[in-house]
């Protein structure tokens, strides 16, 4: 009769929160809606005009004036749906999830190494720091447009690492898209997909993290 080997599993000492749809809710949605109404015609909108690869070079450094100015030259109909992305994005981050939260500041009361790994604009990501003050607890964070990186490139795991002093082999990091939980285990560390805290629960428990 064989031998069950015990799984051996990895130590953990850096926990690493990605942001959007981890702790707080985005939606670009919410105030479209009521500016544009008719779905189809929003749709169209956010592929065509206020993309999400537009958006994402404002979270790689690119300024909202030079992003508004590039699509209402290409858009010139279009300017105050564009300008309106920037002026109601208050709007689209409208609430924390609460549970997720709770588990984040529950490792950093039991005295766990807990930083931040975002995809964000330089400035919003202060504006939700303001609306949201428990992203200021962590012991620090990583935002790709303070830095011009984002994720999943790898160079941005290692700068999170050389910022912080982390052993990459001891980091487990949560981001809710499986891109960036991949670029993470490429960059050598531990990584789970976020889908909702329940699981997050499971997750950690998996790695002896309570």
């Amino acid at each position: 009769m064989s031998e069950t080997k015990p799984v051996i599993r990895p130590v953990i000492r850096h926990v690493v929160f990605d942001i959007g749809k981890v702790l707080i809710h985005y939606d670009p949605h919410i105030p479209y809606s009521r500016l544009i109404p008719d779905d189809a015609e929003r749709n169209a909108f956010f592929e065509t005009v206020c993309t999400h690869e537009w958006n994402l070079e404002q979270d790689r450094g690119r300024s909202w004036e030079e992003a508004e100015a590039l699509l209402i030259a290409e858009h010139p109909d279009k300017e105050p749906l564009i300008r309106a992305f920037r002026q109601h994005w208050h709007e689209m981050v409208s609430h924390a999830y609460d549970e997720s939260v709770d588990i984040m500041l529950d490792l950093i009361q039991q005295g766990r190494d807990v930083t931040m790994l975002t995809n964000f604009a330089s400035d919003t990501f202060r504006q939700a720091q303001g609306m949201f003050p428990f992203l200021k607890v962590p012991r620090g964070v990583t935002v790709s447009g303070d830095i011009g990186l984002i994720k999943p490139d790898h160079a941005i795991y290692e700068t999170h690492v050389e910022r912080f002093d982390l052993d990459p082999s001891a980091c487990l990091f949560i981001d809710d898209s499986q891109k960036n939980v991949d670029g993470a285990i490429g960059a050598g560390w531990h990584s789970v997909l976020f889908t909702d805290a329940a699981q997050l629960r499971e997750d950690l428990r998996g790695f002896d993290i309570c």
